[in-house]
């Protein structure tokens, strides 16, 4: 199999190349990314993980670019994005462009190459309706640009399978986190910013009371459900929640820091975020219909797999 992945220098993308290395069904992987977000980083701890993929820096703006890099391919894994709910904030047009238009692109690039298509949607686009846990049926209600452009991204997604028959499959990402995710900037998600902040002695920014709740999915489950939709060519006619219905809040995410950590963290709050969801939790019925094989990693777990990653990386202990 020729597999392409838009956005293989960020951190799910980078995550899922490695994973990809290893599956006997996989000939080649082609990395499409523009480094906006994505980092050079990240394709050296590919290379030295020894795995082996082809890399056109561009964007997924660039049509004739995208056509050539898609040519051949048999499955499209569109993780290329404009991430952020603040960013999108402070530049709806960019969101837009990245997510919605770059999406579209991606799509006619797979429907000339004849390819299936994984693309990533977000849980924001549940924005605030306030029922859980969250069913892919449920009415979506964008509480940020952020989010508009996610649903957008899907919505083209399911409308280029109804329209020329392509196999397509959205995902609707909670809360993602693990290694390779970074900390160093203002945008950054909450794990890689608690476990960075943790690890320096620094007190943890929390936005609001903490009380908050996420449905934590470790980077590592997520590639394992990439990696098998890849092979099968999973296809859906909706999208899915990619997250098994976990629900922590941020004061508990806290404590189970502490608790690995050996000892207490001081935090800062801040008020709330425009455009924040205040709880998020995913019905995963679907998800563990079409991967019944998927065993989740948990969320201690995974933190200590973050918590293992950062410290080698920065060498503090």
């Amino acid at each position: 199999m020729r597999v392409v992945v838009t956005g293989g220098a960020g951190f799910i993308g980078a995550n899922l190349v490695a994973r990809l290395a290893t599956v006997d069904q996989v000939d080649q992987v082609v990395i499409v990314d523009d480094l906006s977000t994505g980092s050079t980083s990240n394709l050296d701890w590919l290379r030295g993980r020894g795995a082996s993929f082809d890399f056109v820096h561009g964007s997924i703006l660039d049509t004739q670019l995208l056509a050539d890099a898609c040519d051949g391919a048999d499955t499209i894994v569109h993780l290329g994005a404009r991430p952020s709910v603040p960013r999108s904030l402070q530049d709806p047009v960019a969101s837009h462009l990245a997510n919605a238009t770059g999406t579209v692109h991606v799509l006619e690039a797979a429907r000339h190459a004849g390819s299936a298509v994984i693309v990533a949607s977000s849980s924001s686009v549940y924005g605030s309706n306030p029922q859980m846990p969250k069913r892919e049926d449920m009415a979506t209600r964008p509480l940020s640009p952020y989010a508009a452009s996610k649903l957008a991204t899907e919505s083209y997604t399911n409308a280029y399978a109804n329209s020329f028959g392509m196999t397509t499959l959205a995902l609707r990402f909670f809360n993602v986190f693990g290694p390779l995710q970074a900390a160093g900037h203002a945008y950054a998600a909450v794990v890689p910013a608690f476990v960075d902040a943790a690890l320096a002695k620094r007190p943890l920014t929390v936005h609001g009371d903490g009380r908050q709740s996420r449905d934590f999915t470790f980077v590592g489950t997520v590639v394992q459900v990439l990696a098998d939709a890849v092979v099968r060519q999973v296809g859906h006619p909706s999208p899915v929640n990619l997250a098994f219905g976990t629900r922590t809040d941020l004061l508990a995410l806290i404590t189970e820091l502490e608790r690995q950590l050996g000892y207490p963290l001081e935090r800062t709050h801040t008020p709330s975020r425009v455009g924040d969801v205040a709880h998020s939790q995913a019905d995963n019925s679907v998800l563990t219909e079409l991967f019944p094989d998927i065993t989740p990693v948990s969320l201690a777990d995974g933190l200590a797999a973050t918590i293992d990653w950062f410290r080698s990386e920065s060498g503090r202990s």
